[in-house]
């Protein structure tokens, strides 16, 4: 290479150097380098630690900035030494024996990593539990169980049980008036799995609600294997099944029904076929309104009306009978007695959107039974119709009549809620004490109706928790019908002829009765209930958590 050759890089690198369309103006030229002060460097954030500072890394931890990092506060060897308190660690046993109400109720109420772990008692298939199709067969369960009357905190544990039952632990229930779902997460690195179902339609069928019991009894019992397809075409069987009832002997219950009513309020014979004529032509009328696909506001309306309109032909016919018995009559067998005790449970047991959307359907309910009771009452009164209010006040004491005609009530009301006919026995007695003990309490001692009927829907709570636990079925069957005879019919009636009559205020009084009367009913149903719970051994799960434990704060 020549000395020219070896010169012209030289030149070219010079050029490259200052020549100013080459580099930026704001370079610094050489030997003009300023020292760096100790600053942050330019490709590093305002918020770097420096350098020094890093925390050593640990081998095989995650990168930097990830979401399971550890703070960069934290170090194992730093960790404050765990001390076992005195008492000990709260151990939770379950007695195997228990109704699989108790011990769901029980694990329901304990935080996810307190639950004991599950011993699955059924199999789907070899290579474990589907879990889209256990969720499935839940849903489907918790919906026959909802659309039922049953209580909210009874289907979350229904659903519970049937999720454990398969070995699906992590699961989540959550039951409102019209939505169920459920939830579910294998760990805490997995995606869960969530599944829900709508409750459109809602039916009165107890016989399906204690097969769907059963099924779910068999499920939790580990001697009896029930696989996934088998639960399914036992659900299948059930949602197929016909009532055990057909309609004309419903039509046929619901005047008895009203008949037996008015017979505990003072009525005579001609009275019991009075009510019981214009209860059956108010099913009639109502069964026709759902065949044209009315909703239920204007069945219930349609109904009250011919009851209160045969009570005001009788008066107008100057006929001598006690018509006050024959309208309260028709209204016992119209009173959502079921949505109301299962709306106050749901409340006192924590479900508060649940308990809010039942009582919301009870009160509009029974707007309708006000509308179509005060429209006739209204033309009765223009017509020159005279009814007493104060006929509340003279209701005769026939004990053993009275007692005869609440089992009575309790029978017919127990074949209009379509209860299997072992059942019907058992509540047509419940129903029977209830009435002797509120009887007992009032006439006989002059106890307030508040409190003799709060005492009577205890023991009728009590005893059908006794016989829910025997049969390991739900306690609805053996308290609904039974609480019948204690229905406010008497406290509504005479509180819309007030305020059909321009009394008011009279009637908002007789109204407010009716309402703390119902409140009395469904308190003391839920509070037997919860007192068998925590004074029986048999078939207890131990200590049952609250739902809840802040005290109102």
């Amino acid at each position: 290479m020549t000395e020219a050759e070896d010169r012209k890089p030289r030149s070219d690198e010079a050029r490259s150097t200052y020549d100013p369309e080459l580099t930026s103006e704001f370079a610094i030229p050489e030997g003009f380098a300023a020292p760096r002060t100790g600053g942050e460097p330019e490709t590093t954030s305002e918020f770097a630690v420096p350098e020094g500072l890093h925390a050593p890394r640990p081998p095989g931890a995650e990168p930097e900035g990830s979401a399971f990092t550890l703070p960069s506060t934290y170090s194992a060897d730093d960790v404050p030494t765990a001390f076992t308190p005195a008492t000990g660690l709260p151990a939770v046993s379950l007695i195997k024996d228990a109704p699989w109400q108790d011990r769901m109720r029980t694990m329901l109420r304990m935080p996810v990593t307190e639950r004991p772990a599950p011993e699955p008692v059924q199999k789907a298939e070899e290579g474990g539990p589907a879990i889209p199709r256990v969720l499935d067969l839940t849903l489907r369960i918790g919906e026959l169980l909802l659309a039922g009357g049953e209580g909210a905190e009874d289907v979350e544990a229904a659903m519970f049980a049937v999720c454990r039952s398969y070995g699906l632990d992590r699961c989540e229930p959550t039951v409102t008036f019209t939505l169920l779902s459920i939830s579910h997460q294998p760990s805490l690195v997995d995606d869960p799995v969530t599944a829900s179902r709508t409750v459109r339609r809602r039916g009165t069928d107890y016989t399906r609600l204690a097969a769907v019991f059963r099924l779910v009894d068999d499920l939790t019992d580990p001697e009896t294997h029930v696989s996934l397809e088998e639960a399914y075409r036992r659900l299948a069987e059930i949602r197929r099944n016909r009532h055990p009832y057909p309609g004309w002997a419903l039509t046929l219950a619901s005047g008895l029904l009203a008949g037996a009513a008015s017979i505990l309020v003072g009525g005579d014979s001609i009275v019991f076929v009075a009510a019981a004529l214009g209860a059956m032509l108010g099913d009639r009328l109502a069964w026709l309104c759902a065949g044209r696909g009315l909703p239920e506001f204007y069945q219930f309306t349609v109904a009250a009306m011919p009851p209160a309109a045969i009570g005001v032909a009788l008066v107008l016919a100057n006929v001598d009978v006690k018509a006050s018995a024959v309208i309260t009559g028709g209204l016992f067998a119209l009173l959502p007695g079921r949505a109301l005790v299962a709306g106050v449970q749901d409340g006192l047991t924590g479900f508060y959107i649940t308990a809010a959307a039942r009582l919301l359907e009870v009160m509009y309910f029974f707007v309708g039974i006000v509308i179509g009771v005060l429209v006739v009452l209204y033309f009765g009164v223009k017509v020159g119709t005279t009814l007493n209010p104060d006929a509340a006040l003279n209701i005769a004491e026939r004990p053993l009549l009275q007692i005869a005609a609440s089992m009575l009530l309790s029978l017919t009301f127990a074949v209009l809620l379509q209860q299997e006919r072992s059942t019907v026995l058992a509540v047509t007695l419940n129903g029977g004490v209830a009435w002797s003990v509120y009887g007992a309490m009032h006439y006989a001692g002059g106890i307030s109706p508040v409190a003799s009927t709060a005492v009577a829907a205890g023991l009728v709570g009590l005893f059908g928790q006794l016989l829910s636990r025997f049969r390991f079925a739900s306690a609805l069957p053996y308290t609904t019908a039974a609480i019948g005879p204690l229905l406010p019919g008497s406290a509504t009636y005479f509180g819309l002829l007030s305020i059909a009559q321009n009394n008011v205020d009279k009637g908002l009084v007789s109204l407010a009765k009716a309402a703390s009367l119902a409140m009395a009913i469904a308190i003391g149903v839920n509070l037997g209930s919860e007192i068998s719970r925590l004074t029986l051994r048999v078939g207890s799960a131990g200590k049952r958590r609250a739902a809840k434990r802040t005290r109102g704060f």
